[in-house]
Order: C-alpha cells, then structure tokens, then sequence
C-alpha cells in the first residue's frame, strides 16, 4: 500500500478532534475509521479509537493526529476528507466520500 498515504485527507478540524480524544488514549492510539454493511444506504462509517495499528492498516499521521484505515476499507474511502463537524445539529466525524453515489440523509451511511 506505499503511497496510497494520500487517498484520505484529514482536515483541520478533525486534525484538531482527533488529537483532543487521543489526548485520554494510550500512547500510540489513533481514530480508526472503517466501512462495514448496513445503515439504510447499504454501507456505514464507523469511527472507534485503536490502541495500536493493526497488521494491513494503513496509518495516517497529520501533525500528531493518527487515523488508521483497514485494508478492506481503504477502497471505499480512497480520496475521501475526513472531517469534524461542530454545528446545530450536533458534534460528529463526516466524511466527504467521492466513490458514493448517494448517502442517506444523516451522512453516516452510503451506496455505491
């Protein structure tokens, strides 16, 4: 996977979400974010902390903020944004997928 480091790119918001929630993590943990069936579009985000990279992963680190990505994901999120969203309707991580063909309408889930 050398080079492919830069098909997800982390904002400067979630740069700045992820270093505060990695704050109260072990050292070396990182936001993991990963695609898996379901939601009402076919697929889903999901965002948990990993203590460490696994084996396949791919590791992205911006400035201290580390988000890791599964081999079986990295296809559906190549060229995606990654990003923190703060507004009226609520804290959360979205990502800006250009392999989706549409989404739902709360942007966690999407088809292809």
């Amino acid at each position: 996977m050398d080079g492919v480091h830069t098909t997800v790119e982390i904002t400067a918001a979630a740069e700045q979400k992820i270093l505060a929630l990695l704050q109260e993590e072990p050292r070396g943990s990182a936001l993991r974010v990963g695609v898996e069936g379901g939601g009402c579009s076919g697929f889903k985000y999901n965002f948990s902390v990993a203590p460490k990279p696994e084996v396949g992963d791919l590791l992205l680190e911006q400035n201290g903020a580390r988000i890791v990505v599964d081999e079986t994901s990295l296809p559906f999120l190549a060229g995606s944004r990654v990003d923190f969203v703060d507004d009226l309707m609520g804290q959360c991580f979205r990502v800006e997928n250009p392999n989706a063909a549409s989404s739902c309408g709360c942007g966690v889930s999407f088809s292809l």
